[in-house]
């Protein structure tokens, strides 16, 4: 490819919409063009390198057992009316019409497709296990769109699913694909870490998101200085905190004024903030009222909180109102005293304070001396809070530390609640009837493209690992009006395209620095300038991209020495 051919747009300026490094880069380096809110064209450039990040996915794919196939994006509703998921996915799913009125959705996820796919043909153990997979679009009415590719309406996913006989073998499937995971973003050359997660809306048994290290990450990742224990912020297993053994004090109220916040209470009260309760009231989408109890320099983690209620879809704020009904008030919360039935959930570790200081149910009233397993005994007691740096590791007791990253992947086991809502069910060896055990397993193609970009650039541009750059090497005669100069970068260029590299040839006619810094924004990981040595003293100059590392070496050589570099990047 010659760059005099190549639609690769870049810009010199950083368009005001772009609020993350990846999504400011992709703009000037021509990748990428928006068309809507959350809605962009992929150009040459980044097509080149989502082709080249499904290449990796389909041969890991391949080699693990998987078979591709292409299902529509275009659903009918009646499968999602059948799985129960139709009337709860929510305001992401976009729901369309035919002529005849018939309803359908854009495919946000395929779990319901495949299942109904497999059940009409798979009857027997002999047929199993059985992997799927496809590299399609995806479609998800996002509330607000953000950080280009990362958060979009439309986006290129690779979605596998697994069905199997009994436990052992999804769990066996599940190992594959996880394997799998590592082996494809290793060979992508990223800074990766396999973190277990929360199920989320899909619903199944464990979970492992595949994260791209990067400071600007919408992932909040708790990860063990000691073991190999990782975990997003939602997920992560925490211990029980056990305070000092005190002698209980008698309850007592204390007047409070103002004293509405933790912070404020415990200044009031003079009291260190460990010793501290706090309250978060939550309602349900059925609109049930949930009190969650932490220690006070702790915060709850609603996700865990969402995960105890069965049948719940999502939690928000209670109002004043519904807390008052429970014999709550706003800012002056315990368990003490709450209407009986109300969900109540305390934090292991609050179980286990001592003379304690948490809200009277009164407003500017806070009782002391709360000793929370003798005066609130009936409360559920979960793990409620959210990790924070510094605790111990639940493997091993190791330090805890918070890192970043983007979920690029996402492996998880389903069990049977899609075949048993679907009745995707098969005979066994007795000939006995049984509902198949299944997984699914995404990778976001773009978004990986994209967290790709956000973990390696500088100041100058992107910084591509050579397994999914755009073009391997570039090559750019200095003056490429001097006819000497450009016969000389052709040959290099002829010679790498016989070495199947892949090559690109700058033959504009700009100046030398024009072409450099599009070189360096671009991101290309070899650069080799031919210049006026190369026709004076036989002599070509190759630039590594991610260490800056300039060598020399004869145009007879070029090729080989490039062929050389790129085996170590």
């Amino acid at each position: 490819m010659r760059t005099t051919n190549l639609y690769a747009p870049t810009l010199r300026e950083t368009p005001a919409e772009a609020e993350v490094r990846s999504h400011q880069l992709m703009l000037r380096a021509g990748l990428i063009r928006k068309a809507a809110g959350g809605l962009y064209t992929y150009l040459p450039l980044a097509w080149r390198t989502i082709k080249k990040i499904e290449q990796i996915i389909r041969e890991e794919m391949d080699e693990a057992g998987g078979q591709e196939v292409s299902m529509p994006i275009l659903q009918p509703a009646e499968i999602w009316q059948e799985s129960g998921r139709w009337a709860v996915y929510g305001d992401e799913m976009f729901r369309v019409r035919d002529r005849h009125g018939r309803q359908f959705c854009l495919g946000p996820t395929h779990e319901e497709m495949v299942t109904t796919l497999v059940r009409d043909e798979v009857r027997s153990y002999k047929q199993l296990p059985l992997m799927l997979y496809q590299i399609q679009n995806k479609y998800r009415d996002e509330i607000r769109p953000r950080f280009g590719l990362m958060r979009g309406r439309e986006f290129i996913m690779k979605d596998l699913y697994s069905f199997d006989k009994d436990e052992e073998g999804m769990n066996e499937s599940y190992r594959k694909m996880y394997d799998a995971y590592t082996r494809i973003y290793t060979r992508m050359g990223l800074d990766f870490r396999p973190v277990e997660a929360d199920n989320g809306a899909i619903g199944g048994g464990h979970s492992h998101e595949f994260t791209v290290l990067a400071d600007a990450g919408e992932s909040s990742i708790a990860c063990c200085t000691s073991c190999d224990y990782a975990a997003s912020d939602e997920k992560a297993e925490l211990n029980v905190i056990k305070a000092a053994e005190e002698e209980l004090l008698p309850l007592e109220k204390k007047a409070t004024p103002g004293a509405n916040t933790i912070e404020l209470v415990a200044g009031y009260l003079k009291l260190p903030i460990e010793k501290t309760i706090k309250a978060v009231a939550f309602q349900t989408d059925a609109d049930e009222l949930v009190l969650a109890f932490v220690r006070g320099d702790h915060e709850v983690n609603d996700v865990k909180v969402l995960n105890l209620l069965e049948g719940a879809i999502e939690l928000r704020m209670a109002d004043e109102e519904a807390i008052a009904e429970a014999g709550g008030c706003a800012g002056f919360m315990s368990p003490i005293g709450i209407k009986e039935g109300t969900r109540v959930i305390v934090d292991q570790t609050v179980m286990e304070m001592y003379n304690a200081c948490a809200g009277a149910n009164e407003k500017d009233v806070h009782y002391v001396n709360v000793n929370p397993k003798r005066d609130f005994p009936d409360a559920a007691v979960a793990d409620i809070r959210m990790v924070r740096a510094g605790d111990l590791c639940p493997r091993c007791g190791g330090i805890i530390k918070m890192t970043r990253g983007i979920e690029a992947g996402q492996v998880f086991t389903l069990g049977t609640k899609y075949s048993e809502a679907l009745r995707a069910v098969f005979l066994d060896e007795n000939g006995r009837e049984k509902p198949m055990q299944m997984g699914c397993y995404g990778i976001g193609v773009g978004r990986t493209m994209a967290a790709a970009v956000e973990q390696n650039n500088d100041e100058h541009g992107i910084i591509w690992p050579r397994a999914i750059a755009p073009f391997e090497v570039v090559v750019v005669p200095v003056n490429a009006k001097n006819p000497e100069q450009l016969e000389l970068a052709e040959a290099v260029y002829n010679e790498l395209k016989k070495a199947r590299v892949d090559v690109l040839l700058d033959d504009r006619k700009d100046r030398a620095g024009v072409k450099f810094k599009d070189a360096d924004l671009i991101g290309y990981p070899l650069r080799i300038t031919v210049g006026p040595k190369a026709v004076d003293e036989n002599a070509v100059e190759l630039k590594v991209r991610r260490t800056g590392e300039i060598l020399t070496a004869s145009r007879e050589e070029a090729a080989a020495k490039a062929v050389e570099l790129l085996g170590k990047l």
